[in-house]
């Protein structure tokens, strides 16, 4: 089957999803317009390279493609697609690092498009489908335990330098923010920042483990995906749990829980943390988007606790 052939069939298969378009436009801009164009011929492309055929439908999050295949062996796999830039790009170096032991496994990649060819986990079984919203917090502790054990490896980007620009960018951002009850906590988080940012640790973290980002699979209960890596302290990862299925009274409870699994430093844990509402409102500000009241909160039991 000729690659012009190829590409029409899979522009009238393949479904690229409206919110992934609007994601696209609304981050990327024209970059996005073009990445999401270009899909059924990026698609077609590394079907024919690497001997897949497509097993279902699309799937996607904020940022990728993702399509279900059937490798030329027989083995099943997932096909994802993204725009790469500085937060994805480390994802395949920390899946070689991890190799399958607690995330999932990377089969294939090519550098020039960031496209990716993994083990197909069951996405119909989610971490965010638990009930239990203590056990699954638990699930994502043991998960960062095991994987913040490795090294981050050479050239990945530093929490260092992450929490560094950060604290240049608090000053200008603080003239922003009207409510002076959101200016202090915000000062708070900052405050906090610059005692721990000497000691950015050199761990290789997920950063974006959320409920979910844990899928299930025959070979293991839970599986990471979707990390955006970068080398730090592991008290940076545990926002995300906090934020997903919020749960005010259990703010506390979680950051207590998660902290003893992977044995940090409370107070470290707690500074880091709310540096990660520090980026957040950062990010907020700067694209004059309104700050979300669930995030204060969870700052605020933080900073009280």
């Amino acid at each position: 089957m000729s690659r012009f052939t190829h590409a029409g069939i899979v522009r009238s298969v393949i479904d690229i999803p409206g919110d992934l378009a609007e994601a696209q436009e609304r981050y990327n801009g024209a970059a996005g317009r073009a990445f999401v164009a270009g899909l059924p011929d990026l698609v077609a492309a590394f079907l024919d390279r690497w001997g897949l055929r497509l097993d279902g439908p699309s799937m996607n999050g904020v940022s990728a493609l993702v399509l279900p295949v059937v490798r030329a062996g027989g083995g099943r796999a997932v096909l994802k697609l993204q725009l790469p830039d500085e937060e994805s790009e480390g994802e395949p170096v920390a899946l070689r690092v991890w190799d399958g032991d607690g995330a999932v496994r990377l089969l294939d990649h090519d550098p020039g498009t960031g496209t990716m060819l993994l083990e197909r986990l069951d996405e119909s079984r989610m971490l965010s489908a638990v009930a239990d919203t203590r056990e699954a917090a638990l699930v994502v502790a043991r998960l960062l335990a095991h994987l913040t054990s490795f090294p981050a490896p050479p050239g990945m980007r530093r929490l260092g330098d992450i929490a560094a620009a950060m604290l240049e960018r608090t000053p200008p951002a603080l003239e922003r923010i009207c409510d002076l009850r959101v200016r202090r906590l915000v000062a708070d988080c900052a405050a906090a920042v610059r005692e721990v940012v000497a000691e950015p640790g050199d761990r290789l973290l997920h950063w974006d483990l959320h409920f979910d980002n844990v899928l299930a699979a025959d070979r293991a209960d839970w599986l990471a995906i979707d990390p955006k890596p970068l080398a730090g302290d592991p008290g940076f990862e545990l926002w995300p749990a906090l934020d997903n299925r919020f749960e005010a009274a259990e703010v506390g409870r979680r950051f207590d829980a998660m902290t003893d699994v992977l044995g940090l430093d409370r107070e470290r844990a707690r500074a880091w943390t709310l540096g990660r509402l520090l980026q957040n409102v950062l990010w907020d500000v700067a694209a004059g988007r309104v700050i979300e009241e669930r995030q204060l909160e969870i700052g605020r039991r933080l900073r009280a606790g």
